[in-house]
């Protein structure tokens, strides 16, 4: 069968899945910053997934996602073996790297999966990498280790007080600024309150700032126009002008607007989903009863 075979799966922690898909063309090709989009069914919803880390030797590529709506959640429910039908990629464009000095990365749920490439690259570049990471509470936080080791210093932050600092990601970034540090640049991906609260705190000490936008996406390519977004009062298309912007110029109320546009259609196609597996497990029941 043609497609893309899933050759590990691991949970990071609820409803939060790593997968490693055979993908070797995408392997060899794939920069930081850049995503695929995949389907889980040949008629599917096309889901646009960031390339979090890759093996061009073993030819792979490492998939991380968080199962919020249908598409997610059926593909949380594949498993090793399994094949995926579509990966397409590697899309986008690569996220500019180079040497600023010192670069302060700051990181939230699951978007700390976008952040580590980010990580990797701007410390492969010579910068020195400070990194604050961010989730509701510890079990959420995903990719500490591996960002520590890429890191000159780690501070994580939990909504509960679970682990390292009892509140958010910005109130680290500000006291550290506060405090008389001093950071060359900025790299935020997470959820979109998170990474406009972070530019706001940039913006007052002057901070460059990169995000990683995702806003709705339909194929990737430019055409559908789902993906616009308007940065510095342009029109832009986060599939190819993006992932990555310019956080100072980006329109977070209406992108945070634009990403609502379909929760009532996601909201009936997750209770379908719901209902479907409630129906298989049933007959599963009933399977061991007659048995």
């Amino acid at each position: 069968m043609s497609g893309y075979r899933i050759l590990s799966k691991t949970r990071l922690a609820p409803a939060v899945t790593r997968l490693e898909v055979e993908a070797p063309r995408v392997s060899r090709k794939a920069q930081a910053g850049q995503f695929v989009i995949v389907r889980v069914e040949e008629k599917g919803e096309r889901v646009p997934l960031t390339v979090a880390d890759k093996d061009p030797d073993r030819g792979t590529i490492t998939l991380v996602f968080q199962a919020v709506g249908y598409s997610t959640r059926r593909l949380a429910g594949l498993e090793v073996g399994d094949i995926l039908p579509t990966v397409l990629g590697p899309l986008g464009r690569p996220t500019e790297v180079r040497k600023y000095g010192r670069v302060v990365c700051v990181g939230g749920g699951v978007g700390i999966a976008v952040l580590y490439p980010e990580v990797k690259a701007f410390r492969g570049a010579g910068n020195d990498i400070v990194s604050i990471l961010g989730a509701r509470t510890k079990d959420l936080l995903i990719f500490v280790d591996e960002i520590r080791d890429l890191s000159a210093e780690l501070h994580l932050a939990t909504d509960d007080g679970s682990l390292g600092h009892h509140g958010l990601v910005t109130d680290v970034l500000r006291r550290l600024l506060e405090a008389g540090e001093h950071y060359d640049y900025c790299i935020a991906i997470g959820p979109l309150p998170m990474m406009q609260a972070t530019v706001d705190v940039t913006r007052e000490y002057g901070v460059p700032t990169l995000v990683s936008l995702d806003p709705i996406m339909v194929d990737g390519t430019g055409m559908c126009g789902a993906c616009r977004v308007t940065v510095g009062g342009e029109v832009k298309f986060a599939c190819v002008d993006g992932p990555d912007f310019d956080g100072h110029l980006v329109d977070f109320a209406e992108l945070a607007k634009r990403k609502r546009a379909f929760a009532e259609q996601e909201e009936m196609c997750r209770l379908e989903l719901a209902a479907q597996q409630l129906e298989a497990e049933e007959r599963a029941a009933e399977g061991e009863d007659a048995g």
